[in-house]
């Protein structure tokens, strides 16, 4: 329901604020009774209320019996006068009765507040009632179960675009082909141009990140190549150290852990040098001829002959 100008590249809160005002304020009702006018009137003006909290945080209370529930407050009324669902995924396994019946159908304040009381308590039943809720948010930490995200991927329709709630954090989700996926918001991923997407798939945090088009992708740090060209200078920086590590091995030596700078630079001097002057210099920098059946060492690699008027220190 937004439009924005196809050249805008960068959008402010405030702006952004007011585009949403605006959407809020034509969703009232056709129907001219006083009633519904006066409730549409009240929510409107809770829902000002906590639209500038919507850069900041907001306050939502989830429950634990499905991945629609959640206690309801003004923070609530933005995504029902908006129809944008709000979702999380920390549900109780129904197969587990203890748990089930130690959480029952409370709100997180909630069962906080039981666990303080039952353990408390002087009744033995309700001792272990408090144990078996305690040990259960402990357990669900990450605000995530298996049980949840079977739930949380029926319950999502095909191609819509939700909100999803875990851990005091909001992510746009979105079910693509079956499958549920988060948009990359984090600052670590702001020149990955290659990243927008990351899969929900895992309650471990094993995920995957795809582009727009929901093409599996490569963040940094993970395996395969990034979505990024590298650098060639650090391309060929690597393809140097790795050189020098086969060299070492052919050798028989250990293979130096990390070369550093003035090291490497006195290795590639001096195989440069071994090109130009094929006649053996005395020097306890001279490396060992090739093995037999091996090839060459300067076989082994393609290099750009480098200018004879400058010298690498």
């Amino acid at each position: 329901q937004v439009k924005l100008p196809p050249q805008k590249e960068v959008i402010t809160a405030e702006e952004l604020m007011a585009h949403l005002g605006n959407c809020i304020l034509a969703t009232q009702p056709r129907d001219t009774s006083e009633g519904l006018q006066l409730n549409f009137q009240q929510n409107i003006s809770d829902t000002m209320t906590v639209l500038p909290k919507l850069s900041t945080g907001l306050d939502v209370n989830v429950r634990f019996t499905g991945v629609s529930d959640f206690e309801y407050t003004p923070e609530c009324i933005v995504f029902d006068l908006l129809n944008i669902p709000l979702y999380h995924g920390w549900l109780v396994d129904p197969q587990s009765q203890e748990q089930v019946q130690a959480v029952g159908k409370l709100s997180y304040n909630q069962l906080v507040e039981k666990i303080i009381t039952c353990k408390q308590a002087s009744d033995s039943s309700l001792v272990s009632e408090g144990l078996v809720a305690e040990q259960f948010l402990e357990s669900t930490a990450s605000q995530l179960t298996f049980h949840g995200l079977c739930e949380l991927t029926a319950r999502a329709r095909e191609g819509e675009l939700g909100v999803f709630f875990r851990n005091n954090h909001f992510s746009t989700m979105i079910k693509h082909k079956g499958h549920l996926y988060l948009l990359v918001t984090d600052q670590g991923f702001l020149q990955e141009e290659g990243v927008v997407w990351e899969s929900l798939h895992s309650v471990d945090g094993d995920s995957c990140f795809c582009d727009t088009e929901f093409h599996l992708s490569h963040a940094p740090g993970k395996a395969g190549a990034t979505a990024a060209p590298p650098d060639h200078r650090l391309q060929q920086s690597q393809v140097d150290q790795d050189y020098m590590v086969a060299l070492s091995l052919q050798q028989g030596q250990d293979p130096p852990s990390v070369l550093s700078d003035l090291e490497l630079a006195r290795q590639l001097q001096h195989e440069e040098y071994q090109q130009h002057h094929p006649h053996p210099q005395p020097g306890p920098s001279q490396p060992l001829p090739a093995q037999a059946g091996g090839r060459a060492a300067g076989e082994r690699r393609q290099r750009q002959k480098p200018d004879l008027d400058c010298t690498l220190l």
